[in-house]
């Protein structure tokens, strides 16, 4: 196993290792988590291209008191190890990670009440040199559309879905769900107020026929680079985005 940190989130409540030269969860992981409220006691949650399991592991210490089952799948094999270890060191044994290629993925088709990713950003930036970052940020063997059909492929009737990336990416998120998700809510992620979005959060429901919805945006930074409130309220204390 590759050389790792033992870092934190949720204001030092989880524990999570991460490769000292590679791959590291952002921000964006504990944002996208607070997107899930709606969880009911029995429901499974998948997250899809899980990373070093910061999206999983802020869901399991927010909900480790409701009866859930949640499940990563990653490509790469030291990173869904790393995460593995992460979960056992916090006491989640509702939170399995599994090392697997979305594309040959053949089980658990429509079986779960969620499914959330943080999937990589780009086909065309240049890729990193560290080939564990280059995976996680950009795409190599399929394109965006192709990773949301597989997560469409994944949600149960009525279930939803959840997801983070780029600003500029949503017209091909839309297109991507277009038909086929409904109740689509879009949350413009703000570092400061007087920037524009560099991220958008999707949720979107199977089944739903509700028209889409432009949230209220995130600010994440106050002028003088401290967090504001809200954003202060996510990513320290697990709060809900809305």
């Amino acid at each position: 196993m590759a050389d790792y940190s033992e870092d934190y989130l949720l204001d030092k409540r989880v524990k999570i290792f991460q490769p000292l030269n590679g791959y590291r969860a952002s921000t964006d992981a504990v944002l996208l988590a607070s997107a899930l409220t709606k969880i009911k006691s029995k429901d499974r949650i998948l997250d899809v291209g899980s990373g070093t399991g910061a999206v999983s592991l802020c869901l399991a210490e927010r909900f480790k008191n409701i009866n859930i089952e949640i499940k990563g799948l990653e490509l790469q094999p030291e990173l869904a190890e790393l995460s593995s270890l992460s979960a056992q060191a916090n006491g989640f044994d509702f939170l399995h990670f599994e090392q697997a290629d979305i594309f040959s993925y053949k089980k658990d088709f429509c079986s779960y009440a969620h499914v959330i990713s943080n999937p990589p950003y780009s086909e065309n930036d240049m890729a990193s040199p560290n080939k564990s970052k280059a995976t996680a940020h950009n795409f190599t063997s399929a394109d965006l559309e192709k990773w949301i059909a597989f997560c469409i492929k994944m949600i149960q009737p009525q279930g939803y879905f959840y997801m983070v990336n780029r600003a500029e990416a949503l017209e091909n998120i839309l297109s991507a769900i277009h038909g086929k998700l409904g109740a689509i809510e879009v949350f413009p992620l703000y570092s400061k107020s007087e920037q524009v979005a560099k991220r958008v959060i999707i949720r979107a429901r199977k089944d739903s026929k509700a028209p889409l919805i432009i949230k209220t945006p995130i600010i994440i930074h106050e002028a003088d680079g401290t967090y504001t409130p809200h954003a202060h309220d996510i990513l320290r204390n697990g709060s809900p985005l809305d």
